[in-house]
């Protein structure tokens, strides 16, 4: 059974990297009980290609202090908003996106809602880092390890783990 929750954090505009810490700090600050930080990759986009590449993690959130799985996803949106993120063009370039992957083992499928995240096991920039903070999580719809969905994605895209020094879009 899942008890905590699961966020990706991703951006590709001006200070990647000081995007994805305003927004752990925004989730802290939004009463977000964050845990655990995977590393930061550095990924080249998929599927709106023309755009730079973007640097992503994966935050756990502790499950016993979170609120609902809609009330989470708000304060992430607020967070998305305080920081500048617009939605001119679907899947396109952003200074910040959160996307709530996992959050215990709760189903949802409404329209503003949905969890598991429908394309995590198809994005190697969500599954390596979730597959470093938990490998043997299982998938509460697929029933697969993380580790066995990262071994079995057809997604061949570059996911290089990043350190300041190899930052050249800022």
């Amino acid at each position: 059974m899942i008890q905590n929750a699961y966020v990706g954090l991703g951006s590709n505009l001006r200070d990647r990297a000081g995007y994805l810490l305003l927004a752990v700090r925004g989730m802290l600050d939004a009463g977000l009980d964050v845990i655990r930080l995977s590393s930061v990759y550095e990924t080249e986009p998929v599927e709106y290609e023309h755009q730079p590449p973007f640097l992503n993690m994966v935050a756990e959130l502790r499950g016993s202090t979170l609120l609902s799985p809609e009330q989470t996803l708000a304060r992430m949106l607020r967070i998305e908003y305080a920081l500048g993120r617009t939605r001119d063009i679907p899947l396109g370039p952003r200074t910040i996106d959160l996307d709530l992957l996992i959050y215990k083992d709760q189903h949802s499928d409404s329209e503003f809602l949905q969890l598991p995240h429908p394309r995590l096991a198809a994005r190697r920039f969500v599954l390596v880092p979730l597959n470093e903070l938990v490998p043997t999580l299982v998938h509460p719809v697929l029933g697969k390890p993380i580790r066995d969905l990262l071994a079995e994605t057809k997604d061949s895209s570059r996911v290089v783990r990043w350190t300041p020094t190899t930052d050249r879009s800022d």
